[in-house]
């Protein structure tokens, strides 16, 4: 019975980090299970996510970076939080090295609807730090056994500079990719940089997806996000086939303690990833 307790952290041991912004506040934790038995129930989606906790320092809820087409680790791509007050897991999580153990619970919620996905055109869209799940779905889109179930894929992806693009390397190689389109763009550069410098919405607007048969998939800050639906609306895309995710309304993972609530939907467990039109029916408190 105590296995089957949602409460009890899987141990898991941190095998890489990498640092992933010039500010070095962000950070890719791989981590591999102790236990076979807990990584062959650790059976998950992109999108959805897992309480990782530090002993004796509490938990925190954060999406999932990996794909399961990537076998025999996870990866989470962590803030650390509190410009002021230092969040106390995240700052934990940040200090600790290569070879230290913690714990993990999951997965938990709802990942983004890959059989609604199934035959569509896809547009990802990501601003900043918000990026992680999106990684997550990409790699799971492109992997050999997947990618011909999915129609055209474009990549809309930008940072205030250079140096905050999260996954370097993955964004190279998809650039060099025929199979997806991939717009990487910061909101100014620096002597080095030889891409766009543009405001994500203006890089849509431009780029222009068809809203046939498409679904977006769009995360980042509040800000990128007010000014990025009204162009998605002008071309065309229905509130249905427009995806986001709740990822900062996650709390216990499991919607007992009642603190991920938006009106009557519980994050944790009936999101984190709606529609627009789910979310046009609920409070406007997130």
């Amino acid at each position: 019975m105590m296995k089957d307790n949602p409460y009890i952290p899987m141990p898991v041991t941190i095998s890489k980090v990498i640092s992933e912004v010039d500010t070095n506040d962000i950070k890719t934790f791989r981590l591999t299970f102790l236990n076979r038995e807990d990584e062959e129930k650790f059976k998950y989606l992109p999108g959805q996510f897992a309480e990782l906790s530090i002993y004796g320092k509490g938990e925190s809820p954060i999406g999932i970076a990996s794909s399961p087409t990537q076998p025999g680790y996870l990866e989470f791509t962590v803030q650390r939080a509190g410009a002021i007050v230092p969040g106390l897991v995240t700052s934990a999580l940040h200090d600790l090295d290569e070879g230290a153990q913690i714990g993990i619970r999951g997965p938990l919620g709802k990942s983004w609807p890959i059989e609604f996905l199934e035959k569509k055109d896809i547009v990802v869209v990501g601003g900043g730090f918000a990026f992680t799940t999106l990684r997550s779905l990409i790699n799971y889109l492109l992997h050999e056994e997947n990618r011909a179930r999915f129609g055209r894929i474009t990549v809309i992806y930008g940072a205030r500079t250079p140096g905050l693009l999260l996954y370097k390397e993955e964004l190279a190689a998809w650039e060099k990719r025929d199979d997806i389109k991939t717009v990487v763009t910061v909101d100014k550069g620096d002597e080095n940089w030889q891409g766009r410098e543009s405001f994500v919405p203006a890089v849509c607007k431009e780029v222009a997806p068809s809203a046939k048969n498409s679904v977006a998939v769009i995360c980042g800050p509040p800000i990128m996000i007010k000014f990025t639906l009204p162009v998605f609306f002008d071309l065309g895309f229905a509130k249905e086939n427009i995806l986001t995710s709740l990822e900062m309304r996650m709390k216990c993972g499991i919607g007992k303690c009642g603190r991920c609530n938006v009106g009557y939907k519980y994050v944790c467990n009936d999101g984190p990833v709606f529609s627009l039109a789910e979310l046009e029916e609920l409070p406007r408190d997130f």
